[in-house]
């Protein structure tokens, strides 16, 4: 073979290897993503997340500072600007941002200025500091949505992340490494997470039939009116069908005449996650459950206004229903006292 054709014929072959990889890496989108939140002792922070199924990696740190490498007894000063903080890496596969903000505000009171639980000073504020630009308008829409729920404004700061510094060794996993430390948030709200966590694909598969994996999976809309729980009111509660995390009540259940089943609002606050949904040419905000990352359906401004205007539009085939007279025995006994007021 020719000296120079096999010269060039190996320089071609590279040239395209480099394109195919560089290509394969573009079209190959990291697997996780990162955020930084900061809310009172970073102890207290970084053991809740780390424990929540989708998250990949926590670090207790000091964010957003004035100098370099600070120490923890010159942050406790007030005056290098810094503000305890805890780095999260997730997937945002089985945990989107607005999920992992859900978690930020069911364990954080957004409302307290520079101070969580017992801890005061500007150390101690919330805050949320992202590092990527898309992520702003996630985060302002969760502010908005937050604000709603409380009678005083909420003074979280939301800034770009400009440093971030790993804490001291033994800040890190401290009340892993002393569970009788000090936390100001309440570790059994985690349970939640870990009850109900997501499955994996293969046991979705199993358990699932098609319609019900294409819902809750792939977003897919089941046709109207053919739903078992459209035209359908006896007493109970609503949970996800992927997970068993409960979702609504009866009580809050109404017939809209949409052709899904319409409730008023769910059965706590952070069961769902609600994002911004633009397919199809259209302006909507998609609903998902909190902990199993399922989609529901989507929620409206127009339900009725005696019940708060709001109209959770969802998909039957995401939903399994527990009657009242089995939420005992199903595990579910907590929420019989729903039904109890009703009757007064």
């Amino acid at each position: 073979m020719n000296l120079k054709f096999s010269v060039l014929s190996s320089v071609i072959f590279l040239g395209a290897c480099i394109i195919m990889n560089n290509a394969f890496a573009a079209e190959s989108p990291k697997k996780y993503k990162e955020i930084y939140l900061g809310g009172g002792c970073f102890w207290g922070i970084e053991a809740f997340y780390s424990q929540v199924p989708g998250i990949l990696e926590t670090k207790a740190g000091y964010a957003n500072g004035k100098i370099k490498n600070p120490t923890y007894e010159q942050v406790c000063t007030g005056e290098t600007g810094f503000a305890e903080t805890v780095y999260v890496k997730y997937d945002p596969s089985a945990i989107p941002l607005e999920a992992v903000l859900n978690i930020f505000f069911e364990v954080v009171d957004p409302t307290t200025l520079n101070s969580q639980g017992n801890d005061t000073g500007t150390q101690y504020r919330s805050g949320i500091y992202y590092i990527d630009d898309n992520d702003r308008a996630v985060i302002s829409a969760a502010l908005r949505k937050e604000a709603k729920k409380h009678r005083e404004p909420v003074v979280t700061e939301v800034k770009k992340l400009e440093n971030f510094y790993p804490a001291e060794n033994y800040h890190q996993k401290y009340l892993e490494k002393n569970p009788s430390g000090y936390c100001h948030i309440d570790m059994s709200l985690l349970q939640k997470y870990k009850k109900y966590k997501k499955l994996s694909e293969a046991e979705l598969k199993k358990k699932l039939t098609t319609e019900e994996y294409d819902v809750t999976q792939k977003s897919a809309t089941e046709r109207a009116f053919t739903g078992k729980y459209d035209n359908f009111f006896e007493e109970g509660i609503y949970v996800d069908i992927a997970t068993g995390e409960p979702l609504f009540s009866s009580s809050d259940k109404f017939n809209s005449g949409c052709g899904w089943p319409a409730f008023s609002k769910p059965i706590e606050k952070n069961s769902i996650t609600e994002l911004e949904d633009n397919s199809y040419g259209m302006a909507r905000t998609e609903v998902r459950s909190s902990a199993g990352n399922s989609h529901l359906g989507h929620v409206f401004e127009d339900g009725p206004k005696d019940k708060g205007g709001l109209r959770y539009c969802i998909n039957s085939a995401s939903l399994r229903f527990i009657p009242l007279k089995d939420m005992e025995k199903e595990g579910y006994g907590e929420y019989v006292h729903l039904f109890k007021k009703d009757k007064k």
